[in-house]
């Protein structure tokens, strides 16, 4: 069977939801994405987007966006619940920068947040089944993030039991994701406890391998890491079912390098950046991505501390567009072949004397 290319271009809204029209609303971003060239965009549950609560109850319901999508020219590509999975595990230092993610009613009580967050995320994998969709993307939180950097040195046995308690909060998560058939990918990310691959070995093996425990590939987070990119894709390809097409760059020097002495976006040495400003090797990376079979979304996730979003969107879909490979379905040499049997290999191999 011949391979399909990655699917694309597609763009992730929640960085351009606001409160004006077309913007506004699912049908008004929709439009404006397929106006831009986009094929596909990933919606964050957001209630200006989406009725979580309906959707993961109603198949007509879902029936009905995705209508309104596809009378616009693009469909839904994945559903997001960055938000909702953040808080699913958040450190007490950092509780109230968080406080605004959860309704208004848990505003400080992150275990009650928590437990909300949690029965949100399932209400995505119920959503995603009912629009026909195998992936849900978004956050893991973190508890053990603020231990990050060993001094004083950690406690024996701290990292351990925080991973151990996100375990505990996920397990049940992911095993409603098993149930509906969704996966929930992870966007690897500085901040949160499942931020290279290292983090998610260790989340993975302590979930005794669960198979709905996937990556949403970001190559931005790791340049700002200084990880290799492309060799992550050589180790969890087979992990990686979601994929954000966005850039940055590094500029380390005398007097930064990666924690960037507390400067702001536009001063540190890493930095967000629209594609094809920063220094990510996109090419490799969808041949990676290709080469291995990768069968989802490319969606452009737009972050840039210069170019204004409008330039951004509009300069990203004939971007990812050029990236994307058609999968050769011959090899190269195969007009220099020729029929054979298993007289003529032996015969080549010297066995028929």
């Amino acid at each position: 069977m011949t391979q399909k290319p990655i699917k694309g271009p597609a763009i992730f809204l929640a960085q351009f939801l606001g409160d004006e029209a077309p913007f506004d609303t699912l049908e008004g971003l929709a439009g404006w994405a397929a106006d831009l060239g986009y094929k596909g965009v990933q919606v964050p549950c957001d209630p200006k987007l989406i009725d979580l609560d309906l959707a993961a109850t109603s198949k007509d319901y879902c029936d009905d966006l995705r209508g309104v999508c596809a009378d616009k020219g693009v469909e839904i590509t994945e559903l997001s619940t960055h938000m909702q999975g953040q808080l699913v595990a958040v450190h007490p230092t950092y509780a109230p920068q968080f406080d605004a993610f959860a309704p208004e009613a848990l505003r400080g009580k992150p275990r009650e947040q928590a437990d909300w967050a949690a029965g949100e995320v399932i209400k995505g994998a119920k959503a995603s089944r009912n629009l026909g969709l195998d992936v849900q993307v978004g956050f893991s939180g973190a508890l053990c993030w603020p231990f990050l950097y060993p001094w004083p040195q950690r406690p024996q046995g701290l990292i351990e039991e925080g991973f151990a308690e996100l375990v505990r909060r996920w397990r049940p998560i992911l095993d409603a994701h098993e149930d509906l058939g969704v996966d929930y990918a992870f966007e690897l990310h500085p901040g949160e406890d499942l931020m290279d691959g290292a983090s998610f070995e260790r989340f993975v093996a302590a979930l005794d391998g669960h198979k709905r425990a996937t990556i949403a590939y970001d190559p931005s987070h790791f340049v700002l890491q200084g990880l290799d990119y492309l060799q992550f894709i050589d180790l969890y390809h087979d992990r990686i079912s979601a994929f954000h097409v966005k850039d940055a760059e590094l500029n380390c020097d005398g007097r930064q390098g990666v924690y960037s002495g507390f400067n702001g976006w536009t001063d540190r040495a890493g930095r967000f950046r629209s594609l094809g400003d920063g220094q990510v090797d996109f090419a490799g990376i969808f041949g990676k991505l290709t080469q291995y079979g990768y069968q989802g979304w490319a969606v452009l996730e737009w972050e840039c501390c210069l170019k204004s979003p409008a330039q951004g969107a509009a300069e990203g879909a004939p971007f990812v567009a050029r990236h994307i490979i058609e999968p050769t379905p011959v090899a190269f040499d195969d007009f220099a072949g020729g029929a054979t049997d298993t007289a003529t290999l032996n015969k080549l191999l010297g066995l028929d004397a």
